[in-house]
């Protein structure tokens, strides 16, 4: 079954200090291009992770994020005491007359005044962290698949539409075949002149052959097949669909130059609009 590369995946942790939050979400890219975003705390996992994402999800513009939640009472950034005190010093000598409330103001917007004490990785939080990161890529691999299941109906009936306007143009065949003879037959007899009936067969003959268009419908109808077989594989194919769908309007495109027919030229715009929805579906494909 087929995926999208659309998906949106997101799990959550209450830890005793802070509430981790990971969000993933992905659209449709040529290749992966992924955006990873994390607190400096995390972020000597970043390339470890960055494997873990693009060996579950390979293709897509693929934004992660994991966010902080402080929840505890006590927080890492504390006032720097000392620096404080010297600024206050220092104001002082310029006015030594000046309000002390005033001076404080002044010294803790200066640099440095506050500090904040580097944590270190627990190897335990990083754990549960581990759970809810698989969690949220679980998430979005599901999602990728219900919008699959919907790619996949809408695939199915405009493969359907496409073979239907074909077998229509078979069924229309005969009738363009004797409209090309009796325009033909009509256009010498209004030249009066006398024709070698033999000659004027191998001639006809040949004309139609050029305007036939058996081939391109097996071949039309063959891809057709090769495009339900590979929609219905079991691995990622979203390239191989769209190759499959260029085929298929190179032949569609030469049924229409060679119709020479108006009912079947409007029946191979038909095929041309159910193609260029096809295409832009599948770009959406992993």
């Amino acid at each position: 079954m087929i995926q999208s590369m659309t998906g949106f995946g997101k799990a959550s942790l209450q830890l005793p200090t802070k509430k981790i939050t990971v969000e993933v979400k992905s659209l449709n890219s040529k290749g992966l291009d992924l955006n990873v975003r994390m607190p400096s705390l995390y972020r000597e996992m970043e390339l470890g992770l960055r494997t873990q994402i693009s060996t579950k999800l390979e293709r897509g513009k693929i934004d992660f994020a994991i966010y902080i939640e402080n929840t505890a009472e006590q927080t890492s950034t504390k006032v720097n005491v000392p620096v404080v005190k010297y600024y206050i010093a220092q104001l002082k000598e310029v006015n030594p007359d000046a309000d002390e409330t005033e001076l404080m103001k002044m010294a803790v917007r200066m640099p440095d005044t506050l500090k904040t004490e580097r944590e270190e990785i627990d190897e335990n939080d990083w754990e549960e962290i581990q759970v809810i990161i698989d969690e949220a890529l679980q998430n979005i691999l599901n999602f990728r698949k219900d919008e699959g299941e919907s790619l996949e109906k809408e695939f199915n009936l405009r493969i359907g539409n496409i073979r239907q306007f074909m077998n229509d143009t078979l069924a229309l065949d005969p009738e363009r075949i004797q409209a090309i003879k009796d325009r033909l037959q009509n256009a010498i007899s209004e030249l009066q002149v006398n024709v070698d009936e033999n000659r004027f067969e191998q001639e006809l003959i040949y004309y139609l052959e050029k305007l036939d268009i058996t081939e391109e419908k097996v071949r039309l109808g063959n891809h057709l097949d090769y495009f339900l077989e590979t929609l219905n594989g079991s691995e990622a194919n979203g390239r191989k669909l769209g190759f499959i769908t260029q085929e298929m309007g190179r032949e569609i495109n030469t049924m229409g130059s060679k119709s020479n027919h108006a009912q079947m030229q409007k029946l191979v715009v038909q095929m041309k609009d159910e193609l260029e929805k096809i295409k832009e579906q599948v770009l959406n494909v992993l």
